[in-house]
């Protein structure tokens, strides 16, 4: 299994790493641009930006990856991004962002198709998918926290004024990951005679997989609350600095990582369902505990309790999405991640836009009781596909 050397796994983990920075880096140009006069309405619109192209293509991205492969695909979107990373600190206008999201959208949509195809044709066994997609996933965190702590530092040194040159090490870290692709990774390509059809999609939309899509919706729309709109609440509603609050992601990210790295050691003692029910319950007691101290004027306690909310965060979606994608086969793997894909940038898109309304309009105090909410509805969801999981796991044992 090649996914045991550790010369064929680190290009993966780099390129979530990669991805990870410049698709979480929302909310360091949330909190730039909105110094300059830009409205949070128009800042929530960016998200949409970078979501709603993931979307429109994954399917067509289906097609194209199980034709050129893997490893070319991953290339050509990680060569991709270098480009734009470097080209951002060029461009003096808030239109370029939107182009720029797009893009990095679109590249995203191919790379974790092609990723998880390369991982799901790899691995048969359920718990041991979830502890490689944990590990792989983990790598999406670190980035989180590399791009804040390395934004955060720029932005509160005396230059400042060039944040957006940090996107060249972005660039650069991109050309070298292609080159370690080259000389490990072989280019898998997985023959068959339907590439993403309107019939294939069709198939995948039963009761269970309709439960499953909408519980990683969820997972996505309560991530992308914290990824790209902490910053503004610690900076808004709790008075700390940009430097403070872009800190505040990155530790998150950092428990987030450490919760993912830990789940990929210990998920094959348990059952995914308990296990995955476990962590939303202490998610919601963390949110509804944060939301109680600063009621109570207990601020400096809730500065530091939301961070570790990534701790039951981030094991979710690697939980959840390994034991689904060990029941599709290997022929069906890319068009099954591409539907993923799409209701992951929806929940993403929608977190990200109903988040700048209540900013806009100044309901950001209720922060974590409005993710309360996402979280309950998640709660329910999630139980009643683990239902569904389980009735059929069972039918085929019977």
């Amino acid at each position: 299994m090649f996914l045991k050397s550790s010369t064929i796994s680190l290009p993966l983990q780099l390129s979530f790493l990669i991805f990870s920075m410049v698709l979480n880096c929302m909310g360091i140009v949330i909190l730039q641009l909105a110094g300059s006069g830009i409205s949070y309405a128009k800042l929530g619109i960016l998200e949409a930006f970078k979501d709603l192209p993931i979307a429109l293509i994954s399917l067509f991205a289906a097609g194209f990856i199980t034709r050129f492969g893997g490893k070319k695909s991953l290339t050509f979107s990680l060569l991709v991004v270098g480009c734009c990373c470097f080209l951002l600190p060029l461009v003096e206008a808030f239109w370029f962002f939107k182009i720029w999201f797009t893009v990095i959208g679109l590249c995203f949509a191919i790379a974790k198709i092609s990723v998880y195809g390369i991982i799901r044709n790899s691995i048969s066994s359920e718990s041991l998918l979830a502890k490689v997609m944990s590990s792989v996933e983990a790598s999406f965190m670190i980035g989180i926290f590399v791009v804040n702590i390395g934004f955060g530092w720029l932005i509160s040194s005396a230059y400042s004024d060039y944040w957006k040159y940090g996107f060249w090490l972005i660039s650069l870290l991109a050309f070298l990951t292609v080159l370690l692709l080259q000389r490990s990774v072989t280019n898998l390509r997985i023959t068959t005679e339907n590439k993403g059809s309107i019939i294939t999609v069709f198939k995948f939309f039963t009761k269970k997989n309709l439960l499953f899509f909408l519980t990683v919706f969820c997972i996505v729309f309560i991530e992308q609350n914290f990824n790209s709109w902490l910053p503004s609440f610690y900076k808004i509603h709790l008075g700390v600095n940009s430097f403070f609050a872009l800190q505040a992601t990155a530790f998150l990210a950092l428990f987030s990582y450490i919760g993912r790295m830990v789940t990929s050691r210990i998920i094959q003692n348990f059952s995914l369902s308990r296990y995955f029910s476990f962590c939303v319950l202490l998610l919601l007691s963390v949110l509804l505990s944060a939301h109680f101290l600063l009621l109570n004027g207990f601020q400096q306690i809730s500065l530091f309790l939301f961070p570790l909310i990534g701790l039951f965060l981030a094991p979710l979606y690697p939980v959840v999405s390994s034991g689904m994608i060990t029941t599709v086969s290997r022929s069906d793997v890319n068009v099954f991640t591409s539907i993923l894909v799409i209701f992951s940038s929806l929940g993403s898109s929608f977190g990200s836009v109903s988040m700048s309304l209540i900013f806009q309009y100044d309901y950001g105090k209720d922060y974590a009781l409005l993710i309360s909410g996402a979280a309950v509805i998640l709660f329910v969801i999630s139980f009643l596909y683990f239902r569904y999981h389980a009735s059929e796991k069972t039918k085929k044992n019977i």
